[in-house]
C-alpha cells in the first residue's frame, strides 16, 4: 500500500514573506508526542484550524520573526547552533499552517469573510459540539450524524432542565417576579459554568418575554481593538435565533459601519454563542413559532485605553453605551441586555508561578487573595459604580485577568440600574490546580 502521508512543506527562496519572516498571533501549548512534550503553536485568531509541533527551543526564535529580519539575521541573533535550514523549514511549516503573514493566510482570510458573509446566521460551533458529546455519552459509543441531529436537541433540552432544577433546588426566589433590566451569566464552557447559566436563566422562565435580546460579549481571538456588532443571527442545536434587525439598524443609523467593521470577529467567539440556547429553552418561542431576534456585540476593555479603542480607531465604549441606549429606549416592546461575562483567571496556566492546590498554605492564601478581588470588584457592581470599576481595575493593571469588564461595564451604563442583585458566586479550579476561572449570576432592575 502507498504510503499516504504528504510531504513536508517547502521552503520558497523566491517568495519575500518568507526571506523575512512575519509571524501572526499565535498561542503555544503543550503538546505530548511519544514520551516527549514538545511545543505547539496554533492560531490566536483561530482563522486556522492548522497547528504546528516544535521543538520547545523555538520559543527563542519567534520574538524575532517580525516581518524586518531576514532568516541569516535571525539565524545569527539566536546562536545556539541554529541553522538556515532549520530556520527554512520552520518558516515553511509556519507558512502553510497559515501562521505567517502571507500569500496563504491572505487566501485563507478572504475565504473566510467571503463564507462569513454569504449566510444569514452564523452556524453553531461550541453548543453543536456539546449536544454532539452528551448523545455520544447517552449511547455510550459514537453517534451517526443522524442520531445526532434527531437526539441532540432533546438531550440538550433535558440536561438543561436537570441544571435548573438542581440550581434552584434550594433557592429561596426559584424565579424573577418581573423581566430584569438586564442579566449577567457566564460564558464558561457549560460543565464548569452550568450552575450559574442555570441560575440566571432558570429564573427567567415565568418573566414576560421581550421583544429582542442584546448579548454583550468579550472578544476574545478578534481583530478589533473597539466594539465590534455582528449583523447576523444564531443557529444552535435548537433552532435559530434571527438578527434583531431593528436594534442593528437602529445602531447602525447612530454609529455607522464602522460598528459592523469586524463583525468577522464573532465567527468563532464562544461568549455570545453560549447563551443562545438558554434564550431558546427559557424564554421559547413566540405565537409565531420563531425564537427571540438577538445580536450579539463584542466590547473590549475600558480599563486599558479609558474605553477609547486600544489603537485609538473604530467605536470607543461611551458612543455604543449612548446609541444603545437611545436604541432601546426609541424602538418598541422590551429589550433585555445580557452581559456574558467571566471573571477572574488564575493560576500557571494564566502565568501565575503560585499553583492553585497543593500542601502548605501558600496555595490557599493565593486562592482566597483572588476571591478577594472578585469580591472587592463585585462590591462596585452591586454598587452600580462602573467608573470606579473601570478605575480600580487600570490602576491594579487587573490583576487576576478579569476577561470581561467591558461588557459588565457596558451592561451597568446602558441600563443604569437602581438594584443589582448578585444571585451566585463559583471560583473553581481543576484537579491539578492548573487554573480557575470565576463568573456569577446576577441581575438588574
Amino acid at each position: 500500500m502507498a504510503d499516504q502521508t504528504p510531504p513536508p512543506p517547502q521552503f520558497d527562496p523566491a517568495a519575500p514573506h518568507q526571506q523575512k519572516p512575519k509571524l501572526r498571533p499565535i498561542r503555544g501549548f503543550p503538546a505530548k508526542v511519544g514520551d516527549q512534550t514538545l511545543l505547539g503553536l496554533a492560531d490566536a485568531r483561530q482563522i486556522s484550524d492548522r497547528m504546528v509541533v516544535t521543538a520547545p527551543a523555538v520559543q527563542a526564535i519567534l520574538p524575532l520573526m517580525t516581518g524586518e529580519k531576514t532568516l541569516d539575521e535571525i539565524v545569527s541573533a539566536v546562536g545556539r547552533g541554529l541553522t538556515r535550514q532549520n530556520m527554512e523549514m520552520l518558516v515553511a511549516q509556519l507558512d502553510d499552517a497559515a501562521l505567517l503573514f502571507g500569500p496563504k493566510f491572505d487566501g485563507l482570510l478572504d475565504k473566510m469573510h467571503r463564507e462569513f458573509d454569504s449566510a444569514v446566521n452564523l452556524p453553531p460551533a461550541g453548543t453543536a459540539a456539546f449536544a454532539d458529546a452528551i448523545v455520544n455519552q447517552a449511547l455510550q459509543r459514537q453517534a451517526t450524524d443522524e442520531e445526532k441531529t434527531q437526539q441532540g436537541p432533546h438531550r440538550l433540552r433535558e440536561l438543561m432542565d436537570q441544571w435548573i432544577a438542581k440550581a434552584l433546588e434550594n433557592a429561596e426566589s426559584p424565579s424573577f417576579d418581573e423581566l430584569p433590566l438586564a442579566v449577567i451569566a457566564p460564558h464558561i464552557d457549560y460543565p464548569r459554568g452550568w450552575l450559574n447559566y442555570a441560575g440566571v436563566w432558570g429564573r427567567m422562565r415565568v418573566v414576560d418575554r421581550p421583544d429582542r435580546v442584546v448579548i454583550l460579549g468579550t472578544n476574545h481571538f478578534g481583530m478589533a481593538t473597539g466594539i465590534a456588532a455582528c449583523d447576523k443571527g444564531y443557529e444552535t442545536p435548537l433552532g435559530t435565533s434571527p438578527l434583531a434587525a431593528d436594534l442593528a439598524g437602529a445602531l447602525r443609523s447612530r454609529l455607522g459601519d464602522t460598528l459592523f467593521a469586524h463583525r468577522y470577529d464573532h465567527e468563532h467567539e464562544h461568549s455570545v454563542e453560549l447563551q443562545i440556547p438558554w434564550i431558546q429553552h427559557c424564554l421559547g418561542a413566540g405565537e409565531s413559532g420563531a425564537h427571540l431576534p438577538v445580536m450579539g456585540v463584542l466590547v473590549h476593555d475600558p480599563a486599558v485605553n479609558n474605553g477609547e479603542p486600544y489603537d485609538g480607531k473604530g467605536v470607543a465604549l461611551m458612543p455604543f453605551v449612548e446609541a444603545l441606549r437611545g436604541a432601546i429606549a426609541e424602538l418598541p416592546g422590551k429589550t433585555l441586555v445580557v452581559s456574558s461575562a467571566d471573571l477572574s483567571h488564575a493560576g500557571p496556566m494564566f502565568g501565575d508561578s503560585t499553583p492553585l492546590v497543593g500542601e502548605g498554605q501558600e496555595p490557599e492564601k493565593f486562592r482566597d487573595k483572588v476571591m478577594q478581588h472578585d469580591r472587592e470588584m463585585l462590591e462596585l457592581v452591586m454598587q452600580n459604580k462602573p467608573d470606579e470599576l473601570v478605575a480600580s481595575m487600570a490602576w491594579q493593571q487587573n490583576p487576576t485577568r478579569w476577561c470581561s469588564t467591558g461588557n459588565l461595564v457596558a451592561a451597568l451604563l446602558t441600563v443604569r440600574p437602581q438594584r443589582v442583585q448578585i444571585l451566585n458566586y463559583v471560583a473553581a479550579a481543576d484537579q491539578q490546580g492548573a487554573g480557575m476561572v470565576s463568573h456569577v449570576a446576577a441581575a438588574m432592575w
